[in-house]
């Protein structure tokens, strides 16, 4: 959608939906991404792996399709491709610096799970605000039907993006 207040960028003119087009706009958006984060963590005395912990354990506690699991320090360290070492690190300073908490479950007292702590979601909230406006200024340039092509798409990139990971894309 176009119109008075949206912003413009440039694409390569000769296929404005095309591969390239879209692997600069991908770029850009994940790049901005990456900045906001990293912004954060600077701000909290985090390191941009701590980061992408963070936002995985969010995600387990939010996913649904995680089969309703909460994130384990095995998984963590599956999904972020750490050695066992670097995420008891990485979860020892996000605990210390009150962003986690580690569960043990009351039936296998081995296991840990990771949960987002309360307070540090609030501190998360108030700094992601901004982003979140920006977000609903975009979504607010699109009709419903286009904001369900946008979310498929995302969705499928994003599964794509698991597989390739995996390597099985």
């Amino acid at each position: 959608m176009s119109g008075p207040g949206a912003p413009t960028s440039s694409l390569p003119a000769q296929d404005p939906t095309g591969l390239q087009a879209f692997a600069v706009l991908l770029r850009r958006m994940n790049s901005e991404f990456n900045r906001i984060a990293q912004e954060f963590a600077q701000e909290q005395g985090l390191h941009l792996t701590d980061m992408q912990a963070l936002i995985a354990i969010l995600d387990a506690d939010s996913d649904p399709d995680a089969g309703g699991e909460p994130m384990t320090p095995g998984r963590l360290r599956g999904q972020l491709n750490l050695t066992s070492g670097a995420v008891t690190a990485c979860l020892d300073r996000l605990e210390r610096a009150g962003h986690i908490r580690r569960v043990r479950d009351a039936a296998d007292r081995r296991v840990v799970h990771l949960h987002y702590a309360e307070t540090a979601r609030g501190v998360a909230r108030d700094y992601f605000r901004p982003l979140a406006r920006s977000t609903e200024a975009a979504r607010g340039r699109f009709s419903p039907a286009e904001l369900d092509v946008v979310v498929r798409f995302l969705a499928e990139m994003n599964a794509e993006l698991v597989l390739l990971r995996r390597g099985t894309g």
